[in-house]
């Protein structure tokens, strides 16, 4: 009920597939790559979702709407600002973009979409290229590059439902067994054990 209440809210078709990127709106998360990107994808029925707050940056959200127009993508770019509800909204996506032109540490967005188990699409740099293993529990693009982008999305839009869900079953347990509280926990304490050179109790 959730889920399609953010479809109705944001006015996303049924059966039209949804391209999502999370994060707030800012030159390097990427979105203006991955506007180029939706040129060139092979659904023309296909929603690129950006998710995030523009912090005042209104001059920027209006950049990324007039590059959709210049594309003949003004009907396909949905921009909805601030959400509260970004479990729902993950699990309305069938696919997520991670964009990225610089690096991150972490790249929470990545983590949390693959928890959630949805198909990545990730920027090969920073913390998502160690999260996320290409082919298996996502998959990795060159930063900046919205043909590689294209590619990728293209290839993910077009596989059979039950490869998608393979995929995103595969990212989650992944997360589950390296990203949780307990998981880093036992990691850090690995480390101080090997560097302290003290045997486990």
């Amino acid at each position: 009920e959730r889920v399609e209440r953010l479809r109705r809210t944001w006015e996303l078709p049924d059966g039209a597939p949804v391209v999502m990127l999370p994060g707030r709106l800012t030159g390097w998360k990427g979105q203006g790559v991955l506007i180029d990107a939706a040129a060139r994808l092979a659904r023309s029925d296909a929603r690129v979702v950006l998710v995030g707050s523009d912090q005042g940056r209104t001059a920027y959200t209006e950049g990324l709407r007039q590059r959709a127009a210049a594309l003949g993508l003004a009907d396909r770019l949905h921009l909805t600002g601030q959400c509260d509800d970004m479990q729902a909204a993950l699990l309305l996506a069938d696919v997520v973009v991670h964009a990225s032109t610089e690096p991150e540490a972490f790249g929470r967005v990545v983590i949390e979409a693959q928890a959630m188990g949805r198909p990545v699409i990730a920027a090969d740099l920073g913390g998502p290229a160690e999260t996320v293993e290409d082919g298996a529990t996502g998959w990795l693009v060159p930063p900046g590059d919205p043909l590689a982008l294209a590619t990728a999305i293209n290839r993910v839009l077009a596989l059979p439902e039950e490869a998608r869900r393979t995929i995103g079953a595969q990212a989650r347990a992944a997360v589950l067994t390296h990203c949780t509280t307990a998981a880093m926990q036992s990691a850090t304490l690995g480390v101080y054990r090997e560097v302290l050179a003290v045997e486990p109790a």
